[in-house]
């Protein structure tokens, strides 16, 4: 069920590792949100389910939607490639359903930069501590310290786009941060001006920088 006539657009992103997919999976049940499915080049993870959680496909195939220009946003992440299916996010949102998207930093800023007529909400979501983003992607890489390694190299430069999205949670506790999220978006759709602690997020960023 939509609150508007047309639906709207909820962003989450964050750095790997930090719940943004479990996050959404949840909003979207409790809200009732369409899940954009990206597509990506990317080897499947175990239990991920092609058209489901994403729709796999190779280079040359992500390739020719880019030269047909039928990706609402695309990036290179972790050297594969995600987009979202310009037609399909369109129609849903045409038709008063609410869509919630789990992309990073790049993807949020084309659509944001593109200035669409649709309601837009967008949240970065942050880790307690490097300690726990790490063990959290131990936990979901089965320990692959090449693929930790690399996700952990990026984290620094990602956490620093947080200040471009409307609103920033700290993930510390999974159902607080969960009902944060919900009441503004909730908010939001009611058209309520919603504030977050910005000196917060600034400090904690800096302890996460250190």
């Amino acid at each position: 069920m939509s609150f508007n006539k047309d639906g709207v657009i909820v962003i989450l992103s964050s750095p790997s590792g930090a719940g943004k997919t479990t996050l959404v999976k949840k909003i979207s049940s409790i809200l009732d949100f369409t899940v954009s499915v990206s597509y990506t080049t990317r080897i499947p993870r175990i239990n991920e389910v092609n058209g489901k959680d994403y729709f796999f496909i190779n280079r040359d195939q992500f390739s020719d939607l880019v030269k047909k220009d039928e990706l609402l946003e695309y990036a290179n992440v972790f050297d594969n490639y995600y987009g979202s299916s310009k037609k399909k996010v369109f129609d849903l949102l045409k038709k008063g359903r609410n869509v919630i998207f789990d992309i990073d930093w790049q993807g949020a800023k084309q659509i944001k930069d593109k200035n669409l007529n649709f309601k837009l909400i967008t949240f970065f979501i942050l880790p307690p501590s490097k300690k726990t983003l790490k063990s959290r992607l131990a936990e979901r890489e089965n320990n692959n310290q090449l693929v930790i390694s690399e996700r952990m190299k990026k984290f620094d430069n990602d956490i620093k786009h947080w200040d471009e999205y409307d609103y920033v949670v700290i993930n510390d506790n999974l159902e607080i941060c969960l009902n944060n999220i919900i009441e503004i978006i909730e908010l939001n759709i009611k058209n309520e001006i919603v504030d977050f602690d910005k000196e917060k997020i600034e400090k904690h960023i800096e302890f996460l920088l250190k």
